[in-house]
């Protein structure tokens, strides 16, 4: 696990010490070592943190033995031992135990079809000596992070924005269509960032830069594919073996490791499917396991993953937190880099504290969720469809009922906030009923909420038409199966894998996430979709697979998701930097201060719960301050 920076100049090449300063910004994903070479056009720099083969002669950027191809690479090749077997039949000859030079020889064998023989998370670029051109790659899933900018004579890229914005020439201007992105969602879509001109590389994306054909992107794996050809199964059963067997070598190929290694561990069944597959596979006595609670009983799974870790019988340590917010979440954004207002974001950043003081590597349950039908929304779905028929006024009078008749509660998940989600988006099409499940402000907010002369460019950045887009790979497809592809499209890739790669980089822990195996996404993809959400209940195959494997609780306990008390926090700790940062001069050239000021007092006054609107606002002001604005 690594940061990767560097840039193709064909005219005037940037000199190694932009590049130097630019990983610079990259040294807490990897404080190991440092490197930055010049190869004609291009500078290459890695930072790396050592995790296979940890000799200096795996650092990077590293080049072939006739140092005619160079690469730097961030990630994890998980089946690297059996390429390089593969690879050696070839006639490759290797010089380090690592999965860095795998990855250069695989290149150099297959072409840029060698993507396809990787099981892994990985963003790359590979400098090609002999047909001059540039190759930048990303993961099929999104795991891990690559930014890139357009330049006059060429490109930059980085595993981080802030690296980028070192280079001399890419400038930090907001992007309206980004901000239209994260001020419905509180995370930006992708290829879109919250920066003018730059953009995200797309996961399963080959782009490719060559003197005189510009640049060049390729999508090399269709997962929309799996979806529309389904499997059949001779029965459940089967189904939940494979499942189970699919599940054990994803968690296998992930144990290889030179440092110490570890999971996270919660109270529901993703991650207790996990620890429980590494336990049969090292024994309990090598399985480390961390989990994180705040003290908030509606908000803590630390008693139900004890219990978990009882059961199994693994090394178990736990902590709850009373986060200093003041100084504890300025320091949280800076260190995201992109702004992801996730609330999740918090316990993740301190659980991945607590887990580097004791292993360098710590798998989770990443990807479950979206694979299986893990979450409310799904339910939402399935009885949005079952109610269309209900008029429109009956509807509206049932959210009436609801806002006068239910006090609100900051309660996590609490039923009168679901009740309030479902109602706003009942009336709409189900593709956008989905996908106002996970916004954070509709049209109608947003227009409020924006200063008069930003409305028209900020509007126009809707995030419907990003996902409308995905929806119709999977046209025909049973609904549900839709929501789910769209998801792993969009909320996964930029909000979930986002904020755990950057949450864990920014403790130099490497992120390991086995539902994230492509060959196991394929796997749920193709499955029957009442193999994943039966009736009302979510994962079902999921949670067949894990009998007498996983304590019996686990299964039957509902969701609960890692999330922080935001709104309780903004009544309490958070209120006064919160106040300070939304009251900023910076905040108010796009943001309506009287807008903002109203939704404390709504808050406040407990007559709503604006606790992820207003995280959103304060993340978004803090941000900006992280980049030399200020308040």
């Amino acid at each position: 696990m690594c940061g990767i920076a560097g840039s193709l100049r064909w005219n005037t090449p940037d000199d190694t010490s932009v590049v130097r300063a630019m990983t610079d910004r990259l040294r807490s994903r990897g404080p190991d070592a440092v490197g930055v070479t010049a190869r004609g056009p291009v500078v290459l720099g890695h930072r790396r943190l050592s995790v296979i083969d940890v000799s200096d002669a795996a650092n990077q950027p590293m080049g072939d033995g006739d140092g005619l191809a160079w690469i730097v690479f961030n990630g994890e090749i998980y089946n690297f031992q059996e390429l390089r077997a593969e690879l050696a039949d070839h006639g490759a000859v290797f010089r380090t135990r690592g999965d860095t030079e795998v990855l250069l020889e695989a290149y150099k064998v297959w072409g840029d079809d060698f993507v396809n023989h990787l099981n892994g998370m990985f963003a790359f670029a590979i400098w090609d000596e002999r047909r001059r051109r540039l190759v930048l790659g990303r993961d099929r899933l999104g795991e891990k992070p690559l930014f890139w900018c357009e330049l006059a004579d060429g490109i930059a890229f980085a595993s981080d924005m802030k690296a980028l914005l070192v280079h001399p020439d890419v400038r930090a201007s907001l992007c309206p269509q980004g901000l239209g992105h994260y001020l419905r969602l509180n995370y930006t879509l992708g290829p879109d960032t919250l920066l003018q001109g730059i953009q995200k590389l797309a996961p399963a994306t080959l782009m490719v830069a060559a003197r005189g054909e510009g640049l060049r992107q390729s999508l090399y794996w269709d997962l929309a594919r799996f979806y529309r050809e389904k499997r059949s199964f001779r029965s459940e059963r089967v189904a939940a073996d494979e499942l189970a067997f699919l599940l054990d070598d994803a968690v296998r190929l992930r144990l290889v490791s030179d440092v110490p290694l570890g999971a996270f561990l919660s109270g529901g069944v993703d991650s207790a499917a996990i620890v429980a597959s590494m336990r049969r596979m090292l024994g309990p006595d090598r399985v480390h396991t961390f989990s994180m609670g705040f003290g908030e009983d509606s908000f803590d799974e630390v008693p139900q993953a004890r219990e978990t870790a009882r059961f199994l019988g693994v090394d178990h340590i736990d902590r709850v937190v009373t986060p200093r917010l003041a100084t504890d979440l300025p320091a949280i954004v800076a260190a995201a880099d992109e702004p992801v207002a996730d609330q999740s974001l918090i316990p993740c950043y301190f659980l991945a504290q607590l887990a580097r003081e004791r292993v360098t590597v710590c798998l989770s349950g990443d990807g479950a969720d979206e694979l299986f039908g893990g979450y409310e929304t799904y339910v939402a779905d399935k009885i949005h469809a079952a109610t269309r028929f209900v008029p429109r006024w009956l509807a509206g009078g049932a959210e009436t009922a609801v806002n006068r008749l239910l006090p609100v509660s900051f309660r996590k998940l609490s039923l009168d906030y679901k009740l309030r989600r479902f109602f706003n988006g009942h009336s709409l099409s189900p593709a956008r009923a989905h996908q106002s499940w996970r916004q954070i402000n509709d049209d109608r907010d947003l227009f409020t909420l924006l200063h008069p002369d930003r409305r028209d460019a900020v509007v126009a950045g809707d995030p419907f038409i990003r996902a409308q887009e995905h929806f119709a790979a999977v046209d025909g497809c049973a609904f549900l199966d839709q929501a789910m592809y769209v998801d792993i499209k969009t909320w996964m890739v930029d909000d979930i894998l986002m904020k755990v790669d950057r949450a864990t980089m920014a403790h130099a822990l490497e992120s390991r996430a086995p539902f994230l195996d492509h060959r196991l996404v394929e796997f749920a993809a193709a499955l029957p979709v009442g193999l994943k959400v039966r009736g009302l209940s979510k994962k079902w195959i999921l949670k067949q697979s894990q009998i007498g494997r996983v304590p019996p609780a686990v299964l039957r306990r509902r969701k609960q998701g890692f999330n922080s008390p935001i709104s309780l926090w903004l009544r309490g700790p958070l209120q006064e930097l919160g106040r300070d940062v939304t009251a900023s001069s910076a905040l108010g050239e796009w943001v309506d201060g009287k807008a903002v000021a109203a939704l404390w007092d709504d808050h406040l006054a407990m007559r709503r719960d604006n606790g992820l609107r207003l995280f959103g606002i304060i993340y978004l002001g803090l941000w900006m301050e992280s980049l030399g604005y200020r308040r």
